[in-house]
């Protein structure tokens, strides 16, 4: 057991980015509740990601990370979690094929409803009011009521959450999965663009190859892993009254696990060593990830792996770095050189998101040249450093969005308008999102073609 940890420490501690309920019996009442519920996830499904994470840490395999900025209640169905998980497919089928390396599948899902922010208010026209924080926690509309927080939300958010993992979960074991329905994985308005064109190409080969393999007796009926496929969830752990109480104890280890998702993380606003979310997040034995910012500095990221992982266990812990796509090469190298000195084992990720979020035409936007540019930069320091490049970690979504700017199909700033749904921050579309599959696709090929017997330790 973590030594002076219990699932309530961390309210001994200074905590930023909580939101203030007015009714604080209220929220009393749902946590109580809420330690009452099953399970969202089990410590089994998280020691198993653990251990494919480790698999990643030592350049064995590569991890893709993505969904939702912020889900929604309002948006929340069987459609939209198909096509999410449609294009997810899609990825990790076009990342495998440029690796030669089995793709570590954790959806940003069925649990990331509360977001971090720069303000705690916003102003419209002479009117303040506290700013959205996620469904979790307020509505998105703009009007005193919607944006008081709600502790019954909360419940809101584990109900959606229970049944959006029982519809992965069936995709993912049921035969959605199945390599041999590569080619129906493909979503309409994709189809008709160069990364559709690219995509059937490979579907195509893929295929090719499943009917050589059936003739010589290799089927999806008698080979588990040709139909099925394992899929994590994950999200930022912000909201630690929520986390608390879905936090168990397994009855096979004795150890603590946060129930809420296979995977959290610490977001880069909140990663203080000696504040709440680093002090509950030490003592649940999940894997965790840590947002890495440019203002972070190597002595304090070195502190917080030895709080965050103090046995040095491969897969405990992910670095999610997000600097900006010009930052990169000013950040990225200290912290890799300080990690490899103390001998820490750590997965890196890339997240090329947070670091490019610009304004046009009245809407944030990510320019997609410059989300390019990031997971680019990225490659290239760890080639550099003769690191492993472990992982990328976005926000997208299978919808016909446009809210990020550029890639094959050229959105522009006069765009952003048509079908701008984001409630928080703007994904990738279905086709930008493939279209970074097949750059990073490539990028992973080069890796592998410089480097065919090289394994990163310490990546």
């Amino acid at each position: 057991m973590t030594k002076n940890w219990t699932p309530t420490s961390w309210r001994g501690k200074p905590i930023k980015q909580v939101p203030y309920y007015p009714d604080a019996q209220a929220v009393s009442d749902v946590e109580a509740r809420l330690r009452t519920y099953p399970p969202l996830v089990f410590a089994g499904e998280a020691r198993k990601l653990k251990k494919q994470l480790a698999a990643v840490s030592k350049g064995e395999s590569f991890l893709l990370q993505g969904g939702d900025c912020a889900e929604s209640f309002a948006e929340h169905g069987a459609d939209n979690i198909r096509d999410f998980f449609r294009v997810f497919l899609q990825m990790a089928v076009v990342l495998t094929f440029g690796a030669s390396k089995p793709i570590v599948k954790v959806g940003r899902i069925a649990g990331q409803f509360a977001k971090p922010r720069s303000s705690d208010t916003e102003t419209k026209n002479g009117i303040e009011l506290p700013i959205y924080r996620g469904d979790i926690i307020n509505g998105t509309e703009f009007t005193e009521q919607a944006r008081i927080p709600d502790p019954a939300r909360q419940e809101m958010a584990y109900r959606q959450s229970a049944a959006t993992l029982n519809l992965l979960r069936a995709f993912a074991q049921g035969g959605y999965a199945n390599l041999e329905n590569v080619n129906q994985w493909m979503l309409g308005f994709v189809a008709d663009s160069p990364q559709g064109e690219r995509y059937g190409s490979l579907a195509r080969r893929i295929s090719d190859t499943m009917d050589f393999m059936r003739a010589v007796g290799i089927t999806s009926e008698t080979n588990a892993q040709l139909r099925e496929t394992d899929f994590y969830t994950s999200h930022e752990a912000l909201l630690l009254g929520y986390e608390e109480a879905l936090t168990r104890v397994d009855s096979t280890s004795g150890d603590w696990y946060g129930t809420s998702g296979h995977m959290i993380w610490i977001g880069d606003r909140t990663r203080q060593a000696d504040h709440a979310h680093v002090e509950y997040c030490r003592g649940i034995k999940n894997p965790l990830g840590l947002k890495c910012g440019p203002t972070l500095e190597a002595d304090d990221l070195i502190r917080l792996i030895d709080l965050l992982n103090p046995a040095n266990e491969p897969g405990r812990l992910t670095l999610i770095n997000r600097f900006g796509h010009d930052k990169v090469g000013d950040h990225l190298p200290k912290l890799i050189r300080a990690v490899q000195k103390e001998g820490r084992n750590v997965v890196w990720s890339c997240d090329p998101m947070h670091g490019n979020t610009i304004t046009a035409n009245g809407y944030k936007t990510r320019p997609f040249d410059r989300i390019l540019k990031e997971v680019e930069s990225f490659f290239a320091v760890h080639h550099a450093e003769g690191t492993y490049p472990g992982g990328i970690h976005i926000e997208m979504t299978g919808n016909n969005v446009t809210e990020c700017t550029g890639g094959a199909r050229a959105i522009s700033a006069e765009d952003l308008s048509d079908r701008y749904h984001t409630h928080c921050d703007p994904r990738l579309n279905a086709d930008q999102a493939l279209e970074l599959a097949f750059l990073v696709a490539e990028l992973l090929k080069k890796e592998r073609d410089s480097h065919p017997q090289k394994l990163a330790v310490n990546a």
